[in-house]
């Protein structure tokens, strides 16, 4: 078991210098480096697969199939979302500055390498639930519970702001309405949901355990990082009203809104 594990996070790790080998080439091409962004998801699909191809023979076949179905449908569903909404879109800003700065050498640096590392790590379960004998079934069913808990914000909440910001009428204004009522970030939301799930079904085994970490340095990076924290100091100084909906409006975990004072200065003006 700890023979085949150690196989596949090398073989995943080679596999992940390709995806984001992949991605540069694509970005120096077409001049869109934001491209890594829509690569990200089906990244951790390329993951799964190679795992579950260099592990054949080993762990249960149910809990092998179980966990590749569920990144696949997460990760194809997220970079296809982001292809259709960036498509047509300028280069993002953040790879506009890195390459002004340092040129492509920067992009690799500053960001293919740590989101390199981080898909790796945050796989590790996957690759553990590949090896394990059978898992337990009250933590395999909460687990996939909690997946499906989480691909259903993700799904939802998507959809409603791609809705919301489709309507000219609501340019400028601040998204408060269905799952964003009640959290800023449900995106954010269930892709922790999502990845502590995949976790769980694993977590019968010591193995599991041990990979507990890969959850918690993705929910890190979504509260604390790259997700909720860079998203919320950006529409802070740009969107009008948002300081109000950070007031009454849950910064992560879904609960009833807060009653807050009207803003004094075009409080309304600012609702999206």
């Amino acid at each position: 078991m700890i023979g085949a594990f150690a196989l596949s996070a090398g073989v995943t790790a080679a596999a992940v210098i390709a995806v984001m080998a992949v991605a540069f080439l694509i970005g120096i091409r077409t001049g869109k480096f934001s491209v890594i962004d829509v690569i990200w998801g089906p990244g951790f699909v390329v993951v799964a697969w190679v795992s579950l191809l260099v592990t054949s023979g080993h762990g249960s076949q149910l809990q092998r199939w179980l966990l590749v179905a569920m990144v696949t449908v997460w990760g194809l569903r997220l970079g296809g979302y982001l292809l259709r909404r960036n498509h047509g879109l300028p280069e993002d800003p953040r790879y506009v500055e890195l390459l002004a700065d340092a040129g492509p050498a920067a992009i690799v640096r500053k960001v293919q390498l740590p989101q390199g590392l981080v898909m790796w790590w945050v796989s590790l379960p996957v690759q553990v639930g590949m090896v394990i004998g059978q898992p337990l079934w009250p933590l395999l069913i909460a687990g996939v519970l909690l997946w499906m808990v989480g691909l259903g914000f993700e799904s939802i909440g998507d959809a409603q702001l791609a809705g919301f910001k489709s309507d000219p009428a609501n340019n400028g204004r601040v998204m408060d309405r269905g799952l964003w009522r009640y959290t800023r970030h449900p995106n954010y939301f269930g892709d922790a949901c999502v990845w502590w799930g995949i976790w769980l079904t694993t977590a019968g085994h010591w193995l599991g355990w041990a990979s507990i970490t890969s959850p918690l340095v993705m929910t890190y990076l979504l509260v604390a990082k790259t997700g909720k924290a860079l998203t919320e100091r950006r529409l802070q100084s740009s969107k009008p009203g948002y300081a109000d909906y950070v007031r009454r409006t849950s910064g992560f975990f879904p609960l009833p809104p807060r009653v807050s004072a009207p803003s004094p200065t075009r409080a309304e003006e600012g609702r999206r």
